[in-house]
């Protein structure tokens, strides 16, 4: 029997078993958002550490921070092989509202081939399965095709505000050839994808002082600015009417698709008229020239997510405000700085600011885009490892979103990236009745296995 084959005969054998320990996992509410919940993503933590011990996994700790604790382990026997350091985290997200959930979010069942619980998607599910690929590893060769470490936070589903600081002081504990991260989904059904860049993000709020209150616009109205049209002129002058960004020197670092990636964006046939179906509009809108694929994933935006001020109860108030503001933020893509947008964004509000009213700019939270290039090795032997299991051709994306931390291990540990996640975009995740396909369970534990093998032979 091949390598392939021995690890699917395992994983058939022992997948009743590994299901019920998932369940455990999936049964521990581990919520990083709530303070009563401290206890139960310490369990969370050391469940992990347990299994990892378990599988001989070596230096396993439970690091704790100034938040939640960290997971660790490694075992570093492949002499003259890579190290593939895997990511993940064990906090799930909040499960309100509790009425719409058809089982209890905590109690795993399974219907449908669908396994129900919050975390089955994002991430437990998809954590556990890089534990059942070693174990299997380990069970049928009696060892590891590459060296392999392992961190797992419990604080993702909240920023992740401590882990940066705890990489940047164990940098030479976490050194490695690559990041493996499943924590991102398929392109479809049966469609594998490998994700190899991310958004980042930043933005501001913007808040517009007039008078030193409301006025009464018979009175005052045609003769003093009024802060929500002050506002709107801001606003106004951000995009055209084709949506490109105005911003002097915005676009000026922007790394630019190649010609390969297009055409892999081309080739997924994407289909638009479904996605105007789905999301209710007519038309779709964008920057002029490229796909809708290329303006979420490689791309730059600029989004006005909020509007505040004035009168807006019930009948009408004839005042001219006194106050007004937005929010806007920005997905930003390689080689965007975020900290530079931020200032290019305040220079354009102080250029644009109309006369008569006082503007003060407050930054929001900052995260890096990345990106591993599309031709990396270690990228296109993943989509190899995801064809050979799911017998379709690859697809290679970038994400709309933004993973805050995956910019950081880039900037800190200076490694290129995989993201190689097996979950779908229906599933639910941070919503009720989230789920895991077990078909992509399945699938996926027989592509890390490929993949550790197809890294051991690879040079980079």
């Amino acid at each position: 029997m091949s390598q392939s084959q021995i690890l699917d005969a395992y994983f058939t054998e022992n997948r009743e078993k590994h299901l019920e320990e998932l369940n455990e996992f999936l049964r521990i509410p581990s919520i990083s958002s709530l303070s009563e919940h401290k206890q139960d993503i310490q369990t969370a933590a050391e469940w992990l550490a347990d299994k990892l011990r378990g599988l001989n996994i070596e230096k396993v700790s439970v690091d704790q921070t100034a938040g939640h604790p960290v997971v660790y382990g490694e075992w570093l026997h492949a002499e003259g092989k890579p190290t593939i350091l895997f990511y993940g985290h064990y906090d799930v997200q909040p499960v309100d509202p509790l009425h719409l959930w058809e089982s209890e979010p905590f109690n795993p069942v399974i219907r449908d081939n669908k396994l129900f619980a919050r975390g089955a998607s994002d991430d437990k599910g998809q954590v556990f399965m890089h534990l059942k690929m070693i174990e299997a590893l380990f069970a049928t060769e009696g060892t590891l095709p590459v060296n392999v470490k392992f961190i797992y936070e419990g604080e993702e589903e909240i920023g992740s505000p401590n882990l940066p600081a705890y990489v940047e002081e164990h940098k030479t504990k976490l050194a490695a050839d690559l990041i493996l991260i499943s924590d991102t989904g398929l392109y479809a059904p049966g469609k594998p994808a490998v994700c190899y860049g991310l958004r980042g993000l930043t933005g501001v709020q913007i808040d517009v002082r007039g008078a030193k209150g409301d006025l009464h616009s018979g009175l005052y109205g045609g003769g003093v600015q009024n802060a929500i049209h002050a506002l709107a002129d801001i606003l106004a002058s951000f995009r055209d009417e084709h949506g490109t960004i105005q911003v002097e020197g915005f676009y000026d670092k922007v790394l630019p698709l190649s010609e390969e990636e297009r055409q892999a964006y081309r080739d997924l046939k994407f289909d638009e008229t479904a996605l105007k179906q789905e999301v209710g509009v007519n038309e779709l809108f964008g920057e002029e020239g490229y796909s809708y694929l290329e303006q979420t994933w490689a791309r730059p935006t600029l989004e006005i997510n909020g509007v505040f001020g004035g009168f807006s109860g019930e009948g009408i108030k004839t005042v001219l405000p006194a106050e007004a503001g937005a929010k806007i933020t920005c997905r930003l893509v390689p080689d965007q700085d975020p900290n530079e947008i931020v200032q290019l964004l305040k220079a354009h509000i102080e250029k644009h600011k109309p006369k008569g009213i006082e503007v003060s700019v407050s930054e929001f939270d900052k995260g890096a885009p990345f990106i591993t290039p599309f031709d990396h090795p270690l990228i296109q032997a993943a989509g190899r490892s995801y064809e050979r299991i799911y017998n379709v051709p690859t697809a290679f994306t970038r994400g709309g979103g933004s993973i805050p931390i995956v910019a950081a291990f880039d900037e800190i540990l200076s490694l290129p990236v995989v993201l190689m996640g097996f979950g779908l975009n229906s599933e639910n995740f941070h919503a009720p009745n989230e789920h895991f396909h077990l078909e992509n369970f399945d699938k996926g534990l027989r592509v890390l296995g490929d993949y550790l093998h197809e890294v051991s032979t690879l040079e980079f």
